[in-house]
């Protein structure tokens, strides 16, 4: 009976252990992007998206702060997002049909479907106030109208 107490102890431990590493685990995956203030810069206009299959034109809002935060929302039309991306120093998030169910994590380890976007937040902060931005990247092109 002792040495049942005992097993029994030890299969607590460790389920208690890996439940409480389960849970500190998803912890570090949380990221906590800065909400658009008054001080952030915005942008909007029109987006021309060419990929490999693919080509679009929609509506897009640009707007990022002096400290490197960013965000971008494309649309087609009232209500239907094509793509969002959240992304600051080291982190990104981009959701909707572009982004292929989306992806969330440091920015360079992003997947390669998605690496094209990430790159615009540095694009578009430098480009300061040009009514016209063009990136490139692999077999991906990027026009902004602003």
């Amino acid at each position: 009976m002792k040495g049942a107490v005992s097993i029994l102890n030890r299969r607590l431990i460790m389920i208690s252990t890996m439940v409480a590493i389960g849970l500190t685990s998803c912890q570090t995956i949380r990221h906590h992007f800065l909400d658009p203030s008054r001080d952030w810069q915005a942008r909007n206009g029109q987006l021309l998206y060419r990929g490999k299959k693919t080509t679009l034109i929609g509506e897009v809002l640009v707007r990022f702060s002096k400290a490197g935060d960013f965000e971008l929302t494309f649309t087609k039309g009232p209500g239907i997002a094509l793509l969002e991306v959240r992304q600051d120093a080291n982190f990104a998030s981009v959701k909707g049909p572009l982004a292929r169910g989306g992806w969330s994590g440091p920015s360079a380890q992003a997947p390669a479907r998605l690496r094209g976007w990430l790159q615009l937040r540095e694009v578009l902060m430098a480009s300061g106030e040009k009514a016209s931005v063009r990136h490139s990247a692999g077999n991906e092109t990027f026009i902004f109208r602003f």
